[in-house]
């Protein structure tokens, strides 16, 4: 009997930030069986440790990654202008009231168009994305909507959409809590110990900022030990 010519694993382009939300993600697409090739983008973000982060999983995971260095030279956001202080999150937050000074004008659009296009590129059939619309700081571009929308956009305005070979735009913890997203990526055995969370990017977390006051209540809530954080 002849051999059957053994089928390659499918691949998939996902965005790692370095933090908990993306390394989860990571780890879930490589549970489904894509072989995942990292984008990690250098924005001239406050600080570079998430950047480093996400480096140090893709090699632990033993991924393929791109570290893209783009220039958003209007700012806009406290993540990009190191003028504005990063503010604390308030003990009471109203919810829907304003969004933080913290969000990057379109980030999550020019992110999703750097990876779909290296998608249809690499012959890709997934973009996987951590985002989360549950426990967030209020981003219009973490809302399903967004992604719903996107993926039409993608769907009609690429040749692999166009060819019936569509790229599927993956938000698998949109619906998640921290919580839920922290137990999940223990099960897939995601190394939270070497992700960053914190805006502000000290020598250790700030503990004040929306990143790190969501990363403290999902593992408080889930029963966990963040391994992350010393003592």
């Amino acid at each position: 009997m002849r051999n059957k010519k053994k089928k390659s694993m499918p691949k998939a382009v996902v965005l790692l930030s370095g933090g908990l939300d993306s390394s989860t993600c990571l780890y879930f697409a490589k549970r489904k069986g894509f072989v995942p090739e990292c984008l990690i983008f250098d924005y001239n973000q406050r600080h570079k440790k998430e950047v480093e982060a996400a480096k140090r999983l893709c090699r632990y995971a033993g991924c393929g990654f791109k570290v893209l260095r783009i220039n958003l030279p209007w700012k806009g956001s406290s993540l990009l202008d190191e003028r504005t202080g990063i503010l604390k999150r308030p003990k009471t937050p109203t919810y829907g009231s304003a969004i933080p000074s913290t969000y990057v004008p379109g980030r999550n659009i020019i992110f999703l168009s750097y990876a779909l296009s290296y998608a249809e590129t690499i012959g890709a059939e997934a973009i996987f994305i951590g985002a989360n619309a549950i426990d967030y700081s209020g981003y219009p571009d973490c809302r399903p909507e967004f992604y719903r929308s996107f993926q039409e956009t993608a769907s009609c305005g690429t040749k692999a959409g166009v060819e019936g070979k569509k790229i599927k735009i993956c938000a698998p913890l949109i619906k998640k809590t921290k919580a839920q997203i922290i137990r999940l990526g223990k099960k897939l055995g995601a190394p939270f110990q070497m992700t960053w969370s914190c805006y502000v990017g000290g020598k250790s977390p700030c503990g004040k900022c929306d990143s790190c006051y969501f990363r403290a209540k999902g593992f408080r809530q889930a029963g966990i030990k963040d391994p992350a954080l010393k003592g």
